[in-house]
Formats: structure tokens, C-alpha cells, sequence
């Protein structure tokens, strides 16, 4: 009876030990991610490079006929905390006249309003950004305030439409479709790389469902270890003006410190982190 018993335990390992094996045998599949979580990795690879970062910025904006317009800027960014949590931007603008020393500063917030200022030179103030001013134009140019430093995720419904290339590239194609009512557009088409999660199109729809204004990442290049859209485009496609943004130089994990992300700053930055 003992032997039986052990035969019959042998004879149930050895059932286990063969499933074991053929499920190792068959080929990986993960369980598919939900839109939620592509958009997730998207901000993450878009917003969240590295521990900290700081690029040379070039933004042209270019109207109907041609004409052009040049910011030039610093950009510097640092986390705090985990990845998708929160932030702080601080810009410094070098060009034209109108904007020369004009700063401007974020502290973002996960799933709760930002805090931003922007210090005017010539009127030597700061100026806090009122939250609704979020979609607002940034300095003039085509991208908005909200832009700059990213959207919340629980701010839209998020709805994964299909996957197909883009410029032979696999993408998940999201549609996510703002929850309140304040904002200029309807829902917007993401094109999102699922090699890197990069944005690779953005395609903005107004309240009558009729497409108005697209985003682009022209360049992509590797900063250490980082896939950065290193040139990027928003175009309006009612007004026909573009806002042209390019990285001359961008840099990761710098050692950004926390005292410059103060009011102080904005009005005197360092010329250590701004040159």
C-alpha cells in the first residue's frame, strides 16, 4: 500500500513536471496593456527621463506666410519621488528682446492642479498662472502651458482604438478624451511607439470632431541611454501657424539642486544652470 502510495505520487509529479515543460515550451505572450497603462509609459519616456534634465532650446514660430519668430531657452527639470510622481521645471529665456530674462517655473503635482509663475523683467513681478490658464499658448507659440510639463492621466478617459505602423513603427493608437469641459478640444489621437512610448503623433479634434491641430516628434535621438524627441512641431491647422521646438542640447542626471526652484530665482537664476 505504501509503495502505492508513492508510485502515485511519483506519477503526479512527473503529470506536473510535463505540463511545466510544455507551457516553458510554448512561446511568451504578455497579457496585453490597457490604454490606461500605455499612457502611463508614454508620460514616463516623454516627461520622466532620468532623475533630472536640461536642454538648450531653440523654438521658432512660424506663421501662415512664413514669417518667424525665435525663443531661445534653457529648460531644466527635476523629479521627486517615483517615476509619475512629482516634478519641477524651471526655464530661463535667453531671445527675442520682448522675452530676454523672463523665467519661468512649474511644480507639478500628481492628479491635482500645478503650481506655475512666470517672472516678466519688464515689469519686474512674478506672476502666478492660474490653473484654468493651463491650455493656455505658451509664450506665444502653439504648445500650451500644459504642454510643456505634461497632462494628468485621470484628467481624460483613455481608450486604446487600435495598433498599426507609423513610419514603420508599431504603435498603439490611444484616444483619450478630456473628463471636464474646459479645455479648447474634444479628444486627441495619440500615435505611441511601443518600442520606446514615445508620442510619435498627436492629432487634436475640436468640438465639432474636426481635426485642427497636430503634433509631431521629427527627431528622435539617444541622450544617454534616453530615446529624446529631440525635435518636435505643433501646427495649428485652422490658423495655419507652427511652433517648431529643437534640442540643440539636452542632458540627463546633471545634479540639478532644490534651491533653484524658488521664487528668488526666478528673478536672479544661477548662471551655472542657465548657461
Amino acid at each position: 500500500m505504501k509503495n502505492f502510495e508513492i508510485q502515485g505520487l511519483n506519477f503526479k509529479f512527473l503529470v506536473v513536471y510535463v505540463l511545466c515543460s510544455v507551457l516553458c515550451a510554448l512561446p511568451f505572450k504578455a497579457f496585453p496593456l490597457t490604454a490606461e497603462e500605455v499612457v502611463k509609459k508614454s508620460q514616463e519616456a516623454f516627461f520622466y527621463q532620468g532623475k533630472d534634465s536640461k536642454a538648450r532650446v531653440l523654438m521658432k514660430l512660424i506663421s501662415k506666410s512664413g514669417q518667424e519668430r525665435v525663443r531661445e531657452l534653457t529648460m531644466l527639470r527635476k523629479n521627486y519621488g517615483a517615476s509619475g510622481g512629482e516634478q519641477k521645471y524651471f526655464m530661463y529665456f535667453y531671445q527675442p528682446v520682448d522675452v530676454k530674462d523672463m523665467t519661468f517655473m512649474v511644480y507639478k503635482y500628481p492628479a491635482k492642479d500645478d503650481d506655475r509663475w512666470l517672472f516678466v523683467p519688464a515689469i519686474n513681478m512674478v506672476r502666478r498662472i492660474a490653473a484654468q490658464d493651463k491650455s493656455s499658448s505658451f509664450v506665444g507659440s502653439d504648445f500650451t502651458y500644459e504642454d510643456v510639463s505634461g497632462r494628468d492621466i485621470e484628467d481624460d478617459n483613455h481608450t486604446l482604438t487600435k495598433e498599426e505602423k507609423l513610419d514603420a513603427k508599431d504603435c498603439y493608437v490611444i484616444k483619450s478624451a478630456p473628463k471636464a469641459q474646459d479645455v479648447d478640444y474634444a479628444y486627441k489621437l495619440s500615435w505611441i511607439d511601443k518600442g520606446t512610448f514615445l508620442p510619435l503623433k498627436e492629432e487634436y479634434y475640436d468640438k465639432k470632431g474636426e481635426l485642427y491641430k497636430v503634433f509631431s516628434a521629427d527627431e528622435i535621438k539617444d541622450v544617454k541611454g534616453f530615446p529624446t524627441i529631440t525635435k518636435r512641431a505643433m501646427k495649428n491647422l485652422s490658423s495655419g501657424h507652427r511652433t517648431e521646438v529643437t534640442y540643440v542640447k539636452a542632458d540627463y542626471n546633471i545634479g540639478i539642486e532644490d534651491s533653484l526652484f524658488s521664487e528668488r530665482f526666478l528673478k536672479q537664476p544661477p548662471k551655472k544652470w542657465i548657461e
